[in-house]
């Protein structure tokens, strides 16, 4: 114990100027390795802890930044589909534009018909171009058939079906000759429009026929394939000078009358008075013959 807690081996830590002492009595060779071996170690965790400080700062600094952003986005998408899900402007005037298109686009090129209601069939659209073709290069009257699902600049089919005729063929000399027929199907009417020669070649009484049977009939049959292609096998007997091959059969959708007629009425009251006196009598005549015949056996 006496070896240990010497004075000597003490005086280095209790003594300033003994550590001193040792420090001088240790080898040139020693001191700069040690030096260099207490210096480097601060150095080391100064530049640590600025590493540390430097990397933790921006990602706490990017954290509500991103989330922002993040923000930002999911709003901007929300506002797009709602914008989209329930603007009716935006559905509404894609439907309104329907009939001013077949009016700033002018007449088809290649056919004679503008199917913007899209209700019909490949094979009526193909029967329509042939007929109608072969009428033209016989007699030179063009007709063209529109549909359309709904007007709201005119009142009626015939309005627009003039406004057609007026834009497509400004001049007389254009429209002389030239035939529109018009079929609405969300109002199941139609109208048939065209320059002199065209109405005279046709007549009126087979216009007004194709208007009144024709086009509403079967429209309202939602038969439009049909509509089409019998007014214009119509319209084309009349400029050929064909006997006219007529309009559909309307259908007698007359109803009985659910109503019961006096004498029927008549009958029936006196079977119900019957019916209801025989249960009356029954009802009292029943429970006074049970009650008589559990007196009796006592």
């Amino acid at each position: 114990m006496e070896t240990i807690l010497s004075s000597h081996s003490l005086s280095p830590i209790l003594n300033p100027k003994s550590s001193t002492t040792c420090k001088n009595i240790l080898s040139p060779s020693v001191q700069p390795r040690s030096a260099s071996l207490f210096l480097s170690k601060p150095f080391t965790c100064c530049s640590l802890k600025k590493t540390n400080s430097q990397s933790v700062k921006p990602s706490l600094a990017e954290e509500p930044k991103n989330w922002f952003v993040h923000a930002q986005q999911g709003l901007a998408a929300l506002a797009i589909s709602l914008a989209l899900n329930f603007s009716p402007i935006m559905h509404t005037g894609n439907a309104l534009a329907s009939e001013f298109d077949v009016l700033n686009e002018g007449p088809p090129k290649d056919s004679y018909l503008v199917d913007d209601a899209n209700v019909l069939s490949k094979v009526t659209k193909s029967d329509l171009k042939q007929l109608l073709s072969d009428l033209e290069s016989r007699k030179n009257y063009h007709i063209n058939f529109i549909t359309v699902r709904k007007l709201t600049s005119k009142a009626d089919a015939f309005e627009y079906a003039d406004q057609v005729l007026e834009r497509w063929y400004p001049t007389l000399e254009e429209g002389s000759n030239k035939g529109i027929v018009v079929l609405v199907t969300s109002q199941k009417e139609g109208a048939v429009t065209g320059g002199p020669k065209f109405v005279e070649a046709v007549g009126e009484k087979i216009l007004d026929a194709t208007v009144s049977e024709n086009l509403p009939v079967l429209a309202t049959e939602e038969r439009y394939n049909e509509a089409i292609i019998s007014s214009a096998k119509r319209l084309a007997a009349a400029i050929d000078g064909l006997p006219d091959p007529g309009g559909p059969l309307v259908k007698d959708n007359k109803r009985e009358s659910n109503f019961k007629t006096r004498e029927e009425t008549e009958e029936k009251r006196g079977q119900f008075s019957l019916v209801v006196g025989g249960l009356l009598v029954i009802a009292f005549v029943v429970p006074m013959a049970q009650y008589y015949a559990y007196v009796s056996r006592k």
